[in-house]
């Protein structure tokens, strides 16, 4: 019998700007998408004022002029995001992240160690990432992930902010769970199960797996056995290498100057590199993208033999690639780096020939960038380029 828990950070980028500015705390508060485009995140206060979530900024503050607005700072987040991971790892060895704000941990015969029911022992997490991070939790806690999901879903509307699903409780909590209601269920297959006359989750368990394997395939099947309390998927804590890491962003004016467009994909470099190196990576593809002012967009990749995280490095080929695609003609509203075939510098390959003292040079130098920043902070770093002589 396995228990699991899905620990929930509420109002997650609201909590992470209140963290840091304590003055926040306890006013309605929406941070905005990039280039403050709509509202994002909203603390509770916000949500009680009738912040809708996704509401464009340019209406929201003038239908609430009495909110703080505040523009998102995605750096921070994923940095307070690996602190709450990483506390988690200190209760338990089995921690899998699901989101920036989301982690299943495995709590099975943890009660022991605790001396705490597991209900407790939810409770004793929650508390010590609020004294610690000082970051709001919502605990569900059962005997699989669905369940646990659904759990962490009840939680926030409790007192405690942690919500218990045992085996006595299943039965009871399908009857009174919509299909709509249950993790991984969309809008498509929400309305496939409503024709078929399932309407709830325990609508769901009591159909044949025949019936639903006809219906929706293996995914309704290892819905229906999650939500018995059967595992179908356990908790893993090996974190799956992104297929690739972009940024990019559009310009403040339309321009065709090209050395204004380097300047902005140097910064979209500069914060690639720096992603890249924390998930402790290399990238092997590097694509340079850039969108005219009527959206088309132009794109060119070179893909190098030995993968690399070393920002000069990739600025290098991401200009020149640039150059290929640009046209001074014509005008220009956004551009981008994509690095791609993305790999562990764990499983990374030697190669004839590679100098090593060049290599150890590189990875140095690297590592001055990102402590350098882990001290004085963000951007304090910014490698330039050097104009061509005419």
């Amino acid at each position: 019998m396995k228990v699991i828990a899905l620990v929930d950070c509420d109002s997650f980028f609201v909590s992470c700007e209140q963290k840091v500015n304590p003055e926040l705390k306890g006013k309605p508060v929406c941070v905005l998408s990039n280039k403050d485009g709509c509202v994002i995140s909203r603390s509770k206060e916000a949500k009680k004022m009738g912040v809708r979530m996704g509401q464009p900024y340019f209406l929201a503050k003038v239908e609430f002029p009495g909110a703080v607005y505040v523009s998102c700072h995605h750096d921070l987040y994923g940095e307070i995001s690996r602190e709450v991971m990483n506390l988690l790892r200190e209760f338990s060895p089995k921690v899998q992240v699901y989101s920036v704000d989301e982690a299943f941990i495995e709590l099975t015969g943890l009660k022991r160690l605790y001396k705490k029911n597991y209900f407790d022992l939810a409770v004793y997490i929650r508390e010590q990432i609020k004294e610690k991070l000082d970051i709001p939790v919502s605990i569900g806690v059962s005997s699989t992930k669905t369940l646990a999901k659904l759990a962490s879903d009840k939680a926030k509307n409790t007192e405690n902010g942690v919500y218990l699903i045992g085996n006595n409780k299943i039965k009871t909590e399908l009857k009174n769970t919509k299909i709509e209601e249950i993790w991984g269920i969309g809008k498509n297959l929400t309305v496939s199960f409503k024709k078929a006359g399932i309407l709830s989750a325990a609508d769901l368990t009591a159909k044949e797996d025949i019936f639903l394997d006809k219906l929706a395939g293996i995914h309704a099947l290892e819905m229906k056995h999650e939500l018995l309390g059967e595992i179908v998927s356990p908790v893993v804590n090996e974190e799956k290498i992104p297929k690739s890491i972009q940024k990019t962003s559009a310009f403040g004016i339309f321009t065709s100057d090209l050395n204004y467009i380097k300047n902005q994909l140097n910064y979209h470099i500069h914060s690639a590199c720096r992603k890249l190196r924390k998930i402790d990576c290399k990238a092997s593809t590097i694509g340079v993208m850039l969108r005219t002012k009527d959206f088309k967009v132009s794109y060119e990749k070179k893909i190098i033999p030995v993968p690399t995280s070393f920002e000069p490095e990739i600025s290098d080929i991401a200009f020149s690639l640039l150059e290929k695609i640009h046209s001074p003609s014509i005008l220009y509203r956004s551009t981008g780096i994509i690095l791609e075939g993305l790999r562990s510098n764990s499983e990374e390959q030697l190669f004839l020939f590679s100098d090593e003292a060049v290599d150890s040079k590189k990875e140095k130098l690297s590592k001055c960038f990102d402590n350098l920043e882990s001290r004085f902070g963000k951007d304090i770093v910014q490698i330039g380029f050097v104009k061509d002589k005419k």
